[in-house]
């Protein structure tokens, strides 16, 4: 089994690379935050690689991951009931917007937080809390909090994506908004009114 692989980046295309390991080319599937953060093409780079056999053939497939943490949570999510790679792996995508509030809002079993600023179905964050509550909540989770220390942050935040829906703003837009206006500001504890009116700034 594979555990790691280190070579050239020759290619990036979609949601595949293609790594040299000593004149072998590899084709791995990654994540959409995983590609964001690869070396430019012809760069070295390693990636963590988790195996997935077709359950109707087609040989094997590579999944890869720039840390070992991150493929822990995929395997993780894999655990979900009809949960396949792919969708895994965006479930990791939603994650690793920010590893230790998405583990703090598990903890808390915050289902409005999963579903307002991580972007969860709620059928989903209620499967997350259920199946997997216990297994997240063991793991150690790298970076910093995005929203804030505390809980009332978060929450903050989810009323205010769900304010700016309210308004008529794509969820998609008003959750990037309100991340934005998060990433400027170094009061995280600021109400959800303010909030909102820095995130109207972001809107695109």
């Amino acid at each position: 089994m594979i555990a790691t692989l280190e070579g050239i980046l020759e290619q990036v295309s979609g949601d595949s690379v293609i790594i040299n390991v000593g004149g072998i080319g590899y084709e791995i599937t990654v994540s959409a935050s995983t590609r964001n953060r690869l070396p430019p093409e012809g760069r070295a780079v390693k990636l963590y690689i988790s195996e997935t056999v077709g359950i109707y053939g087609g040989g094997t497939n590579l999944y890869g991951f720039l840390t070992i943490e991150e493929k822990n949570i995929y395997l993780t999510f894999k655990d979900l009931k009809n949960t396949g790679a792919k969708k895994a792996l965006d479930y990791l995508d939603k994650a690793v917007k920010s590893l230790p509030d998405f583990k703090r809002a598990v903890q808390e079993k915050n289902i409005k937080v999963l579903t307002s600023l991580f972007g969860f179905r709620s059928q989903t964050a209620e499967k997350i809390l259920v199946f997997l509550q216990d297994k997240l909540s063991a793991m150690q989770v790298s970076g910093q909090e995005k929203w804030g220390s505390s809980t009332l942050s978060a929450d903050r935040g989810a009323d205010a994506v769900s304010a700016l829906v309210a308004l008529g703003y794509r969820e998609q837009q008003a959750r990037r908004a309100v991340e934005e206006a998060f990433a400027s500001s170094d009061n995280k504890d600021m109400a959800a009114g303010i909030l909102i009116k820095i995130a109207l700034k972001y809107i695109k």
